[in-house]
């Protein structure tokens, strides 16, 4: 059985259509990357499988069960998200804003417990940021806020977790911290991601890490082109979607998988 289903996904705001006709599958523990110019749909896809966006047609499944068939606490137990603008409102303790997670395991009125506060702390730890439960979310800086929200989403215990735009200004060492943290997450717990980026070499970093790797690259609504990220991220392809020259190149080295590298004319 496949974590998500995708069939057929069609959607509009008013008589703007933005996806036409989409369809994809994800395997348990798998990573997918939507690339694609801006406007081009990515996010209104993720906001369909949310829930967010009424599709027009199509079907979308997770784990084999249409996603209208979920309460909605039912749903927030299968699907985690972790979204690309977080507006820090209010000078909430760390460990009080990833226990947010856990309120998809309680009623309204119930509090957490010990076991809730303990996965909380276990999400934190897996995400590298051990010592920081007490510390206040509106001090954290752009890297360290993105890490909490995974471990937000984390304490959720989801297997299927979407993300929008994860690295988004952030410099680079907090970028690749979050994909190390991200492709260590997929193979020590099974989990399984799809990601919206205009990174192009992000698909390239999972792959050369071992995880199961495909891109869907999206055009005006459509999928342009789906597999995996050597088949899809290349010069034409990149050609005919952002109208841009490209090169990829390819590393060897001995002993170790290629490593690609996409860079600009």
């Amino acid at each position: 059985m496949k974590a998500l289903e995708v069939s057929g996904l069609s959607f509009a705001y008013g008589p703007d259509s933005v996806l036409k006709d989409v369809s994809f599958a994800l395997d348990r523990g798998s990573a997918l990357y939507l690339l694609g110019p801006n406007g081009c749909g990515k996010s209104t896809l993720l906001g369909c499988i949310l829930g967010f966006h009424h599709p027009g047609s199509g079907t979308i499944l997770v784990e084999g069960k249409p996603v209208h068939r979920f309460s909605a606490r039912q749903f927030a137990g299968m699907v985690s998200y972790v979204p690309q603008i977080h507006e820090k409102s209010f000078p909430y303790k760390v460990a009080e804003v990833v226990l947010m997670g856990r309120t998809v395991s309680h009623s309204a009125f119930s509090s957490p417990g010990k076991e809730d506060k303990r996965l909380a702390l276990e999400a934190l730890e897996r995400v590298g940021l051990q010592g920081f439960a007490e510390r206040r979310y509106t001090e954290l800086s752009g890297g360290e806020l993105r890490l909490v929200l995974i471990a937000r989403a984390l304490c959720q215990d989801s297997q299927l977790m979407l993300l929008d735009e994860p690295t988004a200004h952030l410099d680079f060492k907090h970028e690749i911290n979050v994909l190390a943290i991200l492709t260590k997450l997929i193979r020590d717990t099974g989990l399984t991601v799809l990601m919206a980026s205009h990174s192009l070499n992000h698909p390239f970093y999972f792959e050369n890490e071992g995880i199961d790797t495909r891109v869907a690259l999206i055009d005006e609504g459509r999928i342009f082109q789906i597999g995996t990220p050597a088949n899809v991220c290349t010069r034409e392809n990149f050609y005919n979607v952002y109208g841009i020259e490209s090169r990829v190149k390819v590393h060897h080295e001995e002993g170790k998988d290629r490593h690609y590298v996409i860079s600009w004319k």
